[in-house]
């Protein structure tokens, strides 16, 4: 029973502090954190003891599987070069530069061990970088800070694996290394896409014969991040890089017909999951942190002065993180410049600027990949204990903390004076959609043919008919090319919504008023709510 009161204290704080958030000008998750270790406190004394291997498997899957699942997928491939070199080449550059530096700075840590932990702290957090700057981040910087985080959470846990292996047998070989690693990631690659067409095929054939029932489709998805992991594992293959494959091939495949009602409640529950998994993650690390402290401080006679140094080395870390980091994206982009004028295609149109360099270097936030993985590395190595595991975590945790701390003070004041431009392109795409969508649904209702039985039966089907087609001519008056005429269809599209939202709400009303004078049963209260919420729910926010 303990456990389960942990679990529901826990989930209760993630929803508290979503609140609190609100209240105070901080990041979700460094109120998350402040929340776990006051949670901590000898006075309350909350402890969670975490198994590193279940921590891994139980928060890595899901959360890696969503940022697939989400990641724009054109604006990935548009930019595929500038994510890659962040996503491949950086991690590469500071696993070496700061395993390195780590090494010569903390001599117990040995090198092998040092470049794992050089690993771990490269993935990066997009979901954080976008909670601190409030989507005002320029729209490239942003998909390109999410690409990154999509795709060095795997080439960077990946990476955090070959270390730790080097690290327990003593062996390392960079060919075979190398190899290793190309053919692990495909491997993984082609697990998750494999598992996750099967599953499209089986929820296809599901629902060719009727058994479209939602809930059960959206079991399937929950459990696909874990079978990829797992299956991925078992044959040899990256389950970190197949979870994020199943999740990407997922989006695509999400497009079944007949599936509507699946959709909307597949994405209120994975947008659930997603917010209380990484709202755990934080709250766990706050948990840890006394014990963390303890731990690292347990070895050495005074408390404060240990302490202190321990502080000042990550801090120290930190600065190289960040310091390769900016030499990475500088020295990349004026690559990408010499490159383009070599092979004569001029200067690029939108020249970065120092601004734009500090913003993706402070953009890159660590977060829950870099917890997970760290606490996943093992507490025996050969019958003996991991060499320096707590500092490993400690260190971890504090670039954790002062990364978060760095993008709330810095993005703000790197982003004052930037008005974040309207996204033309996107805007223009939209309107399109609706356009070409709406002239195909008159199209389909022109051709329809109706054989009614009788007179009333073809005026009524002609009634019904001609009103479902004005209510498309009036989308395509909204998106005529006309200002005018898009500022008056605007206009009374939004008195629409309003007459409408107060039809709903009186009807929700009445609808109360009859179950409080027993006058219909719950079921039916159920029911006619479900779909006055729907009509309401497509309605949109209106102001």
């Amino acid at each position: 029973m303990q456990t389960a009161y942990t679990v529901l204290i826990l989930l209760m704080l993630v929803s508290v502090s979503r609140l609190v958030g609100r209240v105070i000008p901080l990041p979700l998750p460094l109120v998350q954190i402040c929340a776990g270790a006051l949670l901590a406190w000898p006075t309350l004394g909350l402890h969670v003891a975490l198994d590193p291997e279940l921590f891994l498997f139980l928060f890595l899957p899901p959360l890696l599987f969503s940022d697939g699942w989400r990641m724009p997928k054109r604006e990935l491939w548009r930019l595929r070069g500038p994510i890659l070199t962040l996503a491949v080449g950086l991690v590469l550059f500071t696993v070496v530069g700061a395993g390195y530096f780590i090494h010569w700075l903390l001599p117990s840590i040995p090198l092998p061990v040092a470049f794992a932990l050089a690993a771990v702290l490269s993935p990066t957090d997009a979901v954080a970088v976008s909670a601190i700057s409030q989507n005002r981040l320029p729209t490239p910087l942003m998909h390109m800070l999410q690409g990154e985080a999509l795709m060095n959470d795997a080439s960077g846990l990946v990476t955090f694996k070959f270390a730790l292996a080097a690290a327990v047998t003593g062996v390392f070989s960079l060919a075979n290394a190398s190899l290793t690693f190309v053919l692990v990631a495909i491997g993984g690659l082609a697990v998750g896409v494999a598992l996750s067409w099967l599953v499209g095929r089986l929820r296809s054939w599901m629902i060719a014969r009727g058994w479209d029932d939602p809930a059960t489709h959206v079991v399937f998805m929950l459990l696909l991040p874990f079978a990829a992991y797992v299956l991925a594992e078992r044959l040899g293959a990256s389950g970190i890089l197949s979870a994020v494959a199943a999740g990407m091939m997922q989006s695509w495949l999400d497009l079944l017909p007949r599936q509507t009602s699946t959709r909307l409640l597949n994405r209120s529950v994975w947008s659930l999951l997603e917010f209380a998994f990484n709202g755990l993650i934080f709250l766990l690390l706050g948990l840890q942190l006394p014990d963390i402290i303890k731990a690292v401080a347990s070895h050495e006679t005074s408390l404060w002065p240990t302490l202190l140094y321990r502080c000042l080395d990550v801090v120290a870390i930190f600065l190289v993180l960040l310091v390769l980091r900016f030499v990475w994206v500088q020295s990349i982009w004026r690559l990408s410049g010499l490159l383009r004028r070599w092979r004569g295609k001029g200067e690029m149109t939108q020249v970065p600027t120092a601004r734009s360099c500090w913003l993706l270097t402070v953009g890159g936030v660590r977060g829950a990949v870099t917890l997970a993985g760290v606490l996943s590395v093992p507490i025996l190595m050969g019958g003996a204990a991991f060499p320096e595991r707590d500092l490993l975590i400690f260190i971890a945790a504090g670039v954790i903390l002062l990364s978060l701390i760095a993008a709330c003070i810095a993005l703000p004041l790197l982003l004052r004076g930037i008005e974040k431009s309207p996204d033309d392109k996107r805007r223009n795409e939209v309107r399109e959609a609706w356009r070409k969508t709406a002239e195909a649904a008159i199209h389909a209702l022109e051709t329809e043919e109706v054989n009614p039985q009788d007179a009333a039966q073809a005026a009524l089907a002609a009634e019904l008919k001609a009103r479902i087609m004005s209510e498309y001519r009036h989308q395509l008056e909204v998106f005529n090319d006309s200002a005018e005429a898009q500022a008056l269809a605007f206009q009374m599209d939004l008195l629409e919504r309003r007459m409408r939202l107060k039809a709903l709400r009186a009807q929700r009303l009445e609808l109360y008023s009859l179950s409080r004078h027993h006058q219909i049963g719950d079921d039916v209260l159920r029911e006619v709510l479900a779909e006055l919420d729907l009509s309401e729910a497509n309605l949109g926010a209106v102001k």
